[in-house]
């Protein structure tokens, strides 16, 4: 079955819930962790995408989550960023479907990448290396087709002139930042009045960790920012979601966001108040592509808002696979 085909050119809002199916079902066939999880559950035959289990987070750090009828190692193996302990991994048979996913959503949500000179200002993922994110901004710095695309390591001073050169392309300088590096920015006062900014991650421990709107609150009026992005991604996961301005994130056609009690993957709400994200991400077909978060979140509209981490709780039902 040609899985990017039917996820990325196929998929409508009428078969969806038919691939969802076919991806479950594939899944519990040729992923052992997953199937054993469900199985645990007694919910191998779920009558809709609601009664899906999702599989909690948490065992991407504990478990190698591949699913494929064949071996593999795993082309590339993605980590997280460490920060919290153990490093979670994604091993990922088929990159291009990767490559696939985040460029179609970047250019759903931003545009084309050769519209851009596109800076990565990601040191933390950098010295960890294996990062997802910096993988994409990579190749997206490629697409750019810019011999000015580059990552910003440790001379942030140099925006100032990257800016002036894109300028001269025709261009604008789209800069994806980790949140303490752009608070950093502050320090240097430099102006990104005529950029687009992607305020990725979290403060990795460097700074003391703000609400994403007092931060964009500041970032936005101390460095003149008039196009800030957030994008929400995870190593666990292939597909990114975006927001812009008003913080409510938006997904690409193949990724879907459930609310459930916060620390019960296994119970679904109306996302009315503070709850736990479950999510569908169908381009994770080769590991699994229901997935119980650590983060807490709130329905707005046809999105999602983040509201933080959940914190010291583990969520029921890891305790039920069987090592």
């Amino acid at each position: 079955m040609e899985w990017t085909q039917k996820i990325f050119r196929e998929l409508t809002i009428q078969n969806f819930e038919d691939l969802v199916h076919a991806v479950f079902q594939y899944q519990i066939k040729y992923c052992s962790v997953y199937s054993d999880y469900v199985l645990a559950l007694n919910r191998e035959v779920p009558s809709c995408i609601e009664d899906i289990p999702f599989l909690p987070i948490s065992f991407f750090k504990t478990h190698k989550v591949v699913s494929s009828e064949t071996f593999f190692r795993g082309e590339s193996v993605f980590k997280s960023s460490g920060t919290q302990g153990i490093r979670s991994q994604h091993f990922i048979k088929d990159i291009m479907l990767y490559e696939a996913s985040f460029q179609k959503t970047f250019e759903y949500f931003i545009g084309k990448p050769d519209s851009f000179v596109i800076l990565g200002l990601l040191p933390n993922y950098m010295e960890q290396g294996d990062s997802s994110l910096v993988y994409m901004v990579s190749a997206l710095i490629r697409k750019s087709g810019s011999p000015h695309s580059k990552f910003i390591l440790n001379t942030p001073e140099e925006i100032p002139e990257l800016i002036k050169v894109a300028e001269k392309e025709g261009r604008r300088v789209l800069l994806f930042g980790v949140s303490y590096s752009l608070m950093d920015l502050i320090e240097l006062k430099i102006d990104l009045s005529s950029c687009t900014v992607i305020e990725t991650g979290g403060m990795k421990g460097r700074r003391k960790e703000l609400s994403k709107a007092y931060m964009h609150k500041l970032l936005c009026e101390k460095l003149n920012i008039s196009k800030l992005y957030s994008e929400y991604g995870m190593t666990e996961l292939l597909s990114q979601g975006y927001c812009q301005g008003d913080l409510v994130f938006q997904t690409p056609p193949w990724m879907k966001v459930f609310f459930r009690d916060s620390s019960d993957p296994l119970t679904l709400n109306n996302g009315m108040k503070s709850s736990g994200l479950n999510i569908i991400d169908l381009a994770n077909v080769y590991s699994c592509s229901f997935i119980a978060t650590d983060d807490l979140g709130i329905k707005r509209d046809e999105g999602f808002e983040i509201l933080g981490r959940i914190q010291n709780t583990d969520i029921r039902g890891c305790n039920l696979l069987i090592e």
